[in-house]
């Protein structure tokens, strides 16, 4: 659990990080600053809405970087790299509300252990593979099913393809806190 301090810096390294990047400068904080929970490694997402909407959302799924480092550079692609969206113009930054999940451990599990709104889910086969974050299916109000096969659409599989042997499913829990 992240202290409500730890959150508001997160929270600042992401809005510095997109303001920065308008400005072709690099975040300003560094690792000595930064305390040991913020310096170890963790996967997390940053989620961007406008007015209610998603204006974007990438992250990393596993611990490859300090927490604040994964913050900050899914903060960027999710303002200038989300396929789904056109790059962020520096007049929607004010209007935009961040989100930030950090990620908790990742498991193997069966459709039967999946609980709607404790987790989020990883459907996989091969190469291909979709996420969704433990919040997404409360946001909608959708039951287990749906979020099993929304998750398939998001990996490019068929809606009932959680079903099948041959596809993998994982699911995680996340800590999740916004902009107030």
């Amino acid at each position: 659990m992240l202290l409500p301090s730890h959150r508001q810096t997160l929270l600042r390294i992401a809005r510095e990080s997109i303001g920065g990047f308008f400005e072709g400068r690099r975040p300003s904080h560094s690792e000595a600053e930064l305390d040991e929970i913020l310096r170890r490694p963790a996967g997390a997402f940053v989620t961007l809405t406008s007015a209610g909407s998603l204006r974007g959302c990438i992250g990393s799924i596993h611990p490859v970087a300090p927490l604040f480092e994964a913050v900050a550079q899914s903060a960027i692609s999710a303002a200038f790299r989300d396929p789904r969206f056109h790059p962020l113009r520096f007049e929607e930054l004010a209007g935009i509300h961040l989100e930030i999940s950090v990620m908790g451990r990742i498991e193997v599990t069966t459709a039967d252990d999946v609980e709607v709104g404790l987790h989020g889910l990883i459907v996989s086969r091969g190469r291909q593979a979709g996420l969704l974050l433990p919040q997404v299916p409360t946001e909608y109000g959708w039951d287990r099913e749906t979020f099993l096969q929304h998750t398939c659409l998001k990996a490019g599989l068929p809606r009932d393809a959680w079903r099948s042997p041959d596809v993998r499913l994982e699911r995680f829990a996340a800590e999740v806190f916004g902009e107030s």
